[in-house]
């Protein structure tokens, strides 16, 4: 594809806006940045997804932002994650991580990238795609997602606690979410969340009754396309095991793959 560098860090900051972004989502949330590091605490107490550990640059040591983020997660009594990239620059981010007793994550997940609006979608029968405007409609597609990505384990509560503070979503000016209803029910959803002349597809999913109808592509579809006439350069996306196949069938390629390392919570101690 010859991916422009810049496009790919465009899509990495992107990432940690997006995460700094979500914090706000819920009233739960918190962020603190110091020393080149981001630290993104969502609404939820899991790891993965919701507390998010970045750093701004490879200059800044794996050992100073382990010592920030076991600062800051433990006062929350939660654990966190951290994203390591295949492209060389994280080597010794991997391995201070791995001293530290952070344990991988499922299998490395696809950054995928596309340049370029997508042919329109000529829909699917019966179904309207909706953009979101209000808190009701963000709670359809919160409803949407917990179901959908209990199919890879997430706990029901997630979805739920990671939004609710959903007039901040309605009123944040860089995200935009969509929602497919058949019948006046949501089906499927999916975001774009803008910055710095880019834009990343988060949270695409379908309820599992309606799987298997084109809606993972049809929402897809829209998102970037909003993206791309919005004015961004390029889209990036992070794929689920189920939507990879979907995504690259449109157009998006791999520009990297990244691990994710774990630290959980620790149980609380008995008195």
């Amino acid at each position: 594809m010859g991916t422009p560098s810049k496009e790919v860090e465009l899509g990495q900051a992107n990432l940690i806006a997006f995460n700094r972004a979500q914090a706000h989502w819920s009233t739960k949330g918190a962020v603190e940045e110091a020393d080149g590091c981001v630290l993104c605490a969502g609404g939820s107490w899991l790891p993965v997804v919701a507390n998010s550990a970045f750093r701004t640059g490879p200059a800044v040591e794996g050992s100073v932002l382990i010592a920030h983020a076991e600062s800051f997660f433990g006062g929350f009594a939660r654990g966190f994650s951290v994203k390591v990239r295949d492209t060389g620059e994280d080597d010794g981010l991997r391995d201070a991580l791995q001293a530290a007793g952070l344990e991988q994550f499922g299998s490395p997940v696809p950054q995928m990238l596309i340049l370029g609006p997508l042919p329109d979608h000529k829909g699917v029968d019966g179904v309207v795609v909706e953009r979101v405007a209000d808190e009701a409609s963000v709670a359809d597609c919160v409803g949407v997602n917990a179901e959908a990505y209990a199919t890879y384990g997430m706990p029901a509560e997630v979805l739920p606690e990671l939004f609710d503070n959903a007039a901040a979503l309605v009123d944040d000016p860089a995200a935009h979410v969509v929602v497919a209803r058949r019948d006046g029910v949501a089906v499927a959803t999916a975001m774009i969340f803008e910055s710095d002349g880019v834009a990343s597809v988060q949270w695409v999913g379908t309820v599992s009754s309606a799987r298997g109808s084109g809606l993972g592509t049809l929402v897809t579809t829209v998102v970037t396309n909003v993206a791309f006439e919005r004015g961004a350069t390029s889209v990036t996306l992070q794929a689920s095991p189920m939507g990879e196949p979907i995504y690259r069938a449109l157009g998006y390629e791999t520009v990297y793959r990244y691990s994710e390392f774990v630290r959980w919570p620790k149980p609380p101690t008995s008195s």
